[in-house]
């Protein structure tokens, strides 16, 4: 897939999936990875962006498999820049579908 597909969906898919559970980092790149082809490099610098912006908050979980994860916890503001991007997104979506599938205009 087309590298530049990716990293504008990529903010979204991160916002997406912390708004259903606190998740860690290895855990995003597992989740998005199983869907799209992506490279653990490009979601950790994401995350430091989304949680100095004040999209995320964080917190340290003991771990039984080494040391304590670094969960990420959506905030209200993230809550409402995820509800913005997804509205983005249908209407971006929705127009692409329409241009590529040849409806009328």
């Amino acid at each position: 897939m087309n590298v530049q597909f990716k990293k504008g969906v990529l903010n979204l898919c991160v916002l997406a999936l912390v708004d259903q559970q606190d998740m860690y980092g290895y855990e995003l790149v597992q989740a998005i990875s199983n869907q799209i082809e992506i490279s653990e490099g490009s979601v950790y610098p994401l995350l430091r962006r989304l949680t100095s912006e004040g999209y995320f908050t964080t917190y340290l979980k003991e771990s039984t498999e080494g040391p304590p994860r670094k969960y990420y916890q959506i905030t209200a503001l993230g809550k409402e820049n995820l509800k913005e991007l997804r509205e983005e997104w249908q209407n971006f979506s929705k127009g692409v579908n329409e241009l590529i599938q040849g409806e009328e205009i």
